[in-house]
């Protein structure tokens, strides 16, 4: 099978341009591109696992920034939903796919022949290995930018779909599961105006007290405008 060093300094470069980084030590590019069944069958070879750990930390750490200081009205929740959603292994592939990382792994036989190149565990994990690499080799702000680059789609997506986008009635369910309250109890207080233009008024009760109120175009909207008054409420 081919090596990363096999390779010509033309194909380095269309990875490094696409990626937007070019490498001092590509060394540790060859080592981010390499699947534990490639190290597997090559001994003293050596494998992308320690730096798809590392990897990982740092995309945590530095996409918490990037929506910490995106998103500054946010609220925690919020903030740990949107994270949660943008470093999932389904995401991180799909950036992955979108580099053309699959082409450049070097993997074992079983694995070649399996479909490796296109898993989604298999990318994801080599594109976390593949910003370790960057930040050993250039530093927090190379990864970083790295990262605003990849993920700019992303967060214009948060941005224009509004951040009140959570799921407050969930986060509530889960809120009160983790700290033995009862089970939130929502109530329709009114619904007032024409059909076509009807607000709808809601309480939730917890543990035997009023938690929030909240009102919406629809019973849905209200109801999680309710949840998001209770969540105050509660962790006050």
């Amino acid at each position: 099978m081919q090596s990363v060093h096999d390779k010509s300094d033309d194909t380095y470069s269309r990875l490094e341009k696409t990626v937007g980084y070019s490498f001092r030590d590509r060394t540790l590019l060859e080592e981010a591109l390499t699947h534990r069944s490639r190290a597997n069958e090559v001994q003293g070879d050596f494998d992308n696992q320690r730096l798809e750990f590392f990897g990982d930390s740092i995309l945590g750490f530095l996409v918490s920034h990037l929506l910490f200081t995106r998103f500054p009205d946010a609220r925690e929740g919020e903030l740990t939903h949107m994270r949660a959603a943008l470093v999932d292994e389904a995401r991180l592939s799909a950036i992955a796919a979108k580099l053309e990382i699959g082409s450049y792994l070097q993997l074992g036989r079983g694995e070649e022949k399996s479909g490796g190149r296109e898993k989604r565990s298999i990318l994801a994990d080599a594109y976390e290995a593949l910003l370790a690499a960057i930040f050993l080799d250039g530093g927090v702000a190379a990864v970083r930018g790295t990262i605003e680059r990849h993920f700019a789609g992303f967060m214009g997506e948060f941005a224009a779909s509004g951040v009140n986008s959570t799921d407050y009635k969930t986060e509530l369910q889960e809120y009160t599961q983790a700290t033995s309250a009862s089970t939130p109890a929502y109530e329709l207080t009114a619904a007032e105006g024409p059909d076509h233009d009807k607000i709808y008024r809601f309480s939730v009760m917890v543990s035997g007290i009023l938690a929030g109120t909240g009102e919406g175009k629809s019973k849905k909207e209200a109801q999680q405008a309710a949840a998001r008054e209770a969540l105050e409420f509660l962790q006050r």
